[in-house]
């Protein structure tokens, strides 16, 4: 029995156990989850040369929170309101343009979000996210693996060179101190939370 609890995720402790008050619970963390990720988009931090949004720290933060199901159905939700044209992703107008946004220069990155929301669920789900060494290498791998996918779809549309240029280098350094927050804030709120 408490080899179970240990492999749950965070947001497990504020879910009913079962029925419809668990769902309903989950369908409100998933439409939290949408609004913190677009925050996070909207929310430009400049380090060096680039805007960084907090968007990949956004979604560290949920996935490793909400565990793989609930994190992957959060972010193909925000997908989903991005391509009904709803202006939650960074670089969209007011109105949004959906599809057309979704396909463009950052279609690859967004992309990449659901599988690091699934890398880094399925590492909370193990128990991972109680340990800062764990999740951390977790982390590296989803955030290599999300890069890897923005530079192969800008690289279609824009050519290698200038994809590693400007797709992946400006970005770097941004991005590993977002791994190492939220690596960092993670597990501390599970020392918290056992301290209590």
């Amino acid at each position: 029995m408490a080899t179970a609890t240990t492999m749950r995720p965070l947001v497990s402790l504020a879910l009913p156990q079962e029925g419809a008050a668990r769902l309903a619970t989950q369908f409100l963390l998933a439409i939290a989850g949408t609004l913190l990720l677009t925050l996070s988009a909207k929310t430009r931090v400049v380090l060096g040369p680039v805007d960084i949004s907090m968007q990949t720290l956004a979604v560290f933060l949920i996935a490793a929170a909400f565990g793989m199901r609930l994190g992957v159905a959060t972010l193909l939700l925000y997908m989903a309101e991005g391509a009904m044209g709803f202006p939650v992703f960074q670089g969209t107008p007011e109105k949004g343009i959906g599809i057309a946004y979704m396909v463009g220069p950052t279609g690859g990155y967004l992309a990449g979000f659901v599988v690091m929301a699934a890398i880094v669920g399925w590492a909370a789900d193990r128990g991972w996210d109680r340990h800062p060494i764990k999740l951390v290498n977790a982390m590296l791998v989803a955030e290599v693996v999300m890069m890897a996918m923005g530079f192969a779809w800008l690289a279609v549309l824009i050519g290698p060179e200038k994809s590693w240029q400007f797709g992946v280098v400006p970005f770097i350094v941004g991005d590993l101190i977002k791994v190492a927050l939220a690596a960092s804030l993670v597990p501390a709120v599970w020392s918290l939370l056992k301290r209590s």
